[in-house]
């Protein structure tokens, strides 16, 4: 038989590459915390250094079709959203400032401050149209390993630190290779699921100068009566600067 040295080097050579590939995949994401991984998925969900995105959303509650269109200007967890129709709601505004949220509209005197539970619009809550910080929102109370539509995911079990997050608990599986959020189930304090969302990602904006995912329709569905249904269609997002200007709630009646 015929001995080739360098055959022996060139097969180390690829064994050592197929390994390091496994090692730094991003899917992995051997070095990455659960908080870490939840941050990431934030980032998809506007917890980013500046965007502005719109949302169209379309209500079914009892029968009753209703819909708004708002602008969200978020720079990290900070947020304004600014309504835009129809008519009747349209001037409307939200501040969402260190966890904190402030409802103001023409012909009040000042901002009324309200919870991230209350209810927007059919399904949705206030916290839901902002920029997501379950990061901050929540801890990671168990992790494991599940599928959506055969896209292997975390697990994550999340607890809320306190009252000002949106949900109690919720269930919420991330995409182990894109780090995105697709399917989540909110619980009350009693663990009782009311209602559970789906998502997509079809949009993409530039973080840090790395395309990125961008969230492009959410769609909450009640646990208890199936036929009420709450689509969020996200649209235009675009990465740039948002003065922290914006978020002075001194400014937020002008």
């Amino acid at each position: 038989m015929n001995y080739r040295p360098g055959r022996g080097y060139l097969i180390a050579f690829i064994i050592v590459l197929i390994c390091s590939a496994d090692l730094f995949a991003p899917s992995l994401c051997a070095a990455m915390t659960p908080q870490e991984i939840l941050g990431k998925a934030d980032e998809a969900r506007g917890n980013a250094e500046g965007v502005v995105w719109e949302i169209d959303i379309k209500a079914i509650e009892k029968g009753r079709r209703q819909e708004r269109t708002l602008r969200v200007s978020a720079r990290n967890f900070n947020a304004l959203v600014e309504y835009l129709s129809p008519a009747t709601v349209k001037g409307q505004k939200v501040l969402m400032l260190d966890r904190n949220m402030w409802f103001a509209k023409p012909g009040l005197s000042k901002a009324v401050p309200i919870s991230p539970r209350q209810k927007l619009l059919g399904n949705a809550a206030n916290g839901d149209i902002a920029s997501t910080n379950y990061t901050g929102d929540y801890k990671v109370a168990q992790t494991s390993e599940d599928m959506v539509n055969r896209e292997p995911c975390y697990l994550f079990d999340l607890i809320a630190v306190d009252k000002k997050a949106t949900y109690d608990r919720i269930k919420y599986w991330i995409s182990r290779g894109r780090l995105v959020g697709l399917k989540a189930e909110f619980y009350t304090v009693s663990g009782k699921m009311f209602k559970f969302a789906t998502f997509e990602y079809e949009n993409s904006i530039t973080i840090n100068g790395i395309p990125r995912e961008f969230i492009s329709k959410m769609v909450i569905t009640s646990a208890i009566t199936r036929e009420d249904v709450t689509t969020m269609y996200f649209r235009n997002p675009l990465a740039r600067k948002v003065p922290y200007s914006m978020f002075n709630l001194n400014l937020l009646m002008k």
